[in-house]
């Protein structure tokens, strides 16, 4: 699956996304009065929020000032929204519910949050409808025509950037503090990126002490197209594959990607060039066109090192490639399992 990606990011022809069913919006009525029930996240009973006045700049040098820290916030796009679960607040409306569900779940959602409607396309009269406090979107412009239309509303406006190839990890993590700051939680956003750095150091070891015979791998997710399996590449900069190089592993896909996200093109025959990598990819989901079952089917793919050698997997379920420390962390442990096994 893709993030959502703007028509606006340079080298978007690179990028062909899978397709996100859209689902449609829930009656915001019941949720603008109150925020929703459940705890973001399991630690969350001792968290600590700033009560002051927070001017906090965006991904894009914009100033958000807010006369305290928001707590009911409104949010487009699925690493954000798992942000703001991990720093222990609920949305009271969030884009594609049953979508963030179904791929995600390094952070479950609390009942009562709203559904306003797709990420692409939200129903602004549902989300407005919800009365938060503070909208925070994913942008990759400062002149995103998302943060004009939003504007025009009397609410404030945090746009995150989603992705950089030049620092995936960093980048996630930017965008992580940045929604800390507006919502008064930066000591729980302390907490949460220690223990990701913590997870991230250990596995490290982890993989060091197995030595594994082939560090050589490339991740990636597919789709049929005409008949024909598609493959997408996470090369050079993409969070996942800087996530396995942390680990002191070597992503083998070398070819042309997009600067945002750092994905690439490819078709079966392509994953000839990687060698012996070890090959890795996104499962399919219930509902969806099982493109892992043609790809089984061809002779190409079937006759690769990786194959014949049974080092080729599937990623658990509900791992979201594009999210925050969170599913960072998954991220992480689904190479050690696969590294050290």
């Amino acid at each position: 699956m893709s993030p959502r990606i703007k028509a606006t990011l340079a080298g978007a022809a690179l990028i062909l996304p899978l397709a996100l069913s859209a689902c449609g919006t829930t009656d915001p009525g019941a949720a603008a009065s109150s925020a929703p029930t459940g705890a973001a996240s399991g630690d969350c009973a001792d968290v600590t929020t700033s009560t002051e006045p927070v001017t906090v700049t965006d991904s894009f040098d914009r100033t958000v000032e807010l006369d305290k820290p928001a707590e009911r916030v409104a949010v487009l796009e699925w690493q954000q929204v798992e942000d703001v679960l991990s720093l222990c607040v609920a949305p009271v409306a969030v884009a594609d519910v049953a979508g963030y569900t179904t791929w995600n779940d390094a952070e479950e959602l609390p009942e009562g949050v709203a559904d306003v409607g797709t990420r692409g396309e939200p129903n602004l009269d549902a989300l407005y409808a919800t009365d938060p406090d503070l909208v925070i979107i994913e942008a990759y412009t400062p002149d995103d025509e998302i943060i004009a239309k939003l504007e025009a509303y009397d609410v404030p406006v945090l746009a995150t950037k989603g992705a950089d190839a030049a620092d995936p990890i960093a980048t996630m993590l930017d965008t992580f503090d940045i929604i800390a700051q507006a919502t008064g939680r930066t000591e729980r956003a302390a907490v949460v990126t220690d223990e990701f750095e913590q997870h991230l150091a250990d596995a490290r070891a982890q993989v060091t002490e197995a030595a594994p015979e082939t560090t050589d791998f490339v991740y990636f997710d597919g789709w049929v197209d005409g008949g024909n399996v598609s493959i997408r590449p996470f090369g050079q900069g993409s969070l996942v594959g800087e996530l396995g190089e942390e680990l002191g592993l070597t992503n083998a896909w070398t070819g042309e990607v997009d600067p945002a996200y750092g994905l690439g093109q490819s078709d079966i025959e392509g994953m000839t060039d990687v060698g012996d990598a070890t090959l890795l990819y996104t499962g399919t989901k219930e509902g969806e066109d099982d493109w892992t079952t043609e790809l089984t089917k061809n002779d190409v793919w079937a006759n690769l090192p990786a194959v014949t050698e049974d080092r080729a997997h599937a990623f658990p379920e509900h791992t979201w490639t594009f999210g925050g420390p969170r599913s960072a962390e998954k991220i992480v442990d689904a190479y050690v399992d696969v590294f050290t096994n």
